[in-house]
């Protein structure tokens, strides 16, 4: 088969197999279509896959149908980041600041430090575990962040899906998220600056800083159907800028959605454009990341390590999102129960963590190892939300009634 058939068996068995499990399975309550294509990109990786079915696996995934579908999935999620960048609503968190800035900060902070301390644990154990690009600092707030990440566009799903998301503390909820996507962001940006590079990345700042002045003055006064193919030019510029100076495409990309204002674009299209982009681009870029998992280090347990690492790491950003938002409800004396559901919610990552551990393991500041056992908790974690959750809803009338 050339090229060009093996690609589209690929494409086939990417978007196949994710949707029989979802469907034949029932799998919705606990493990949404998304965390389905998630797993299904990790079994079809080289660990799984690749170990038991080498050979199949090695005709099929040939170096050119690997970078088709990684270039496939580059445009996927320089898209999805640039709509995530888009539905940050920091009006709102700027006019209920006290309250958003203390649960955003404890909701990151906690889970940070937890997973910074779970870091130094990993490293004190192995060295595996570090990319070897990566000073220390620059691994061990990967991983704290990682473990601190909220995944804002699966958050709204999963709140459309519970009947939450235009509710009073749905919205509250997604300004929390909001600030935690900006700082997830910023840190990232920091562990990524280069001081081989500082000019060019300032540079590519400050050219940023003013062309996006331009850019909202003629947003502006263009009529609706010119706005997206302005915000698409915008989003490539950007992303080529951001690669270019060294911070990564998906900074990029990430900071031109977040000068666009989401008001500019009718609602209706911005949900189905994400909701298109999940379905028609976004499975091929869960593949090309299942591609990029490794089950072991050496002499060091092998696939048991990655998944001990993984169940660490959950630990880690469980109790410390929990921790972080029951200490901010004391302090702005929230109903009891209140704390327990921000706190569940904000626990989804999926997404967003694979994309920010996606970057660290391009920048090579974490091995294949770290990114498969960051996988797992991501997968994990999306997927204890639901369950855990929707009994909660049940006990909560009063806190779903109250408003702002």
């Amino acid at each position: 088969m050339n090229t060009t058939e093996l690609f589209l068996v690929a494409m086939l068995i990417v978007f196949t197999l994710p949707y029989l499990v979802w469907r034949l399975a029932r799998t919705e309550y606990w493990a949404p279509l998304v965390v389905v294509q998630i797993v299904a990109g990790i079994v079809l990786g080289p660990g799984v896959v690749g170990h038991w079915l080498p050979e199949a696996h090695g005709a099929l995934f040939t170096p050119a149908v690997i970078q088709s579908l990684n270039s496939v999935a580059w445009w996927a999620v320089s898209l999805f980041v640039f709509i995530a960048g888009i539905e940050l609503d920091l009006a709102q968190a700027w006019k209920h600041r006290r309250e958003s800035g203390i649960t955003a900060g404890l909701a990151l902070g906690m889970p940070l430090l937890l997973g910074c301390g779970a870091a130094l644990v990993m490293l004190g154990l192995s060295s595996g575990w570090m990319g070897p690009q990566a000073q220390t600092w620059q691994f061990v707030a990967g991983v704290g962040m990682s473990c601190a990440v909220t995944a804002l566009p699966i958050l709204i799903l999963f709140m459309e899906k519970l009947d939450l998301l235009r509710r009073p503390i749905g919205q509250r909820i997604l300004r929390y998220a909001s600030l935690d996507d900006i700082a997830i962001w910023g840190v990232l940006a920091l562990i990524l600056l280069d001081w081989g590079r500082v000019g060019k990345q300032a540079a590519f700042l400050l050219a940023f800083a003013l062309l996006s002045v331009l850019l909202r003055q003629l947003m502006r006064r263009l009529p609706d159907s010119d706005r997206w193919y302005l915000a698409l030019i915008w989003l490539i510029a950007c992303a080529l800028g951001a690669d270019w100076c060294g911070l990564h495409f998906m900074v990029g990309a990430f900071l031109a959605g977040a000068v666009i204002d989401a008001h500019w674009f009718k609602q209706e299209q911005m949900d189905l454009l994400r909701h298109h982009v999940l379905l028609v681009l976004m499975p091929v870029f869960f593949l090309s990341t299942g591609l990029r998992t490794q089950w072991g280090l050496p002499g060091d347990g092998g696939v048991a390590t990655v998944f001990i690492a993984g169940a660490w790491l959950l630990a880690a950003s469980v109790v410390g999102k929990l921790v972080g938002v029951h200490l901010a409800g004391r302090i702005l004396k929230w109903q009891p129960g209140e704390a327990s559901l921000i706190g569940w919610l904000l626990q989804t990552k999926a997404l967003i963590m694979i994309i920010f551990a996606n970057v660290l393991l391009d920048k090579q500041v974490i091995t294949s190892e770290t990114f498969t056992a960051l996988l797992l908790m991501a997968v994990g974690s999306t997927m204890l939300t639901v369950p855990v959750v929707t009994p909660m809803l049940r006990r909560l009338q009063g806190v779903l009634a109250r408003r702002d």
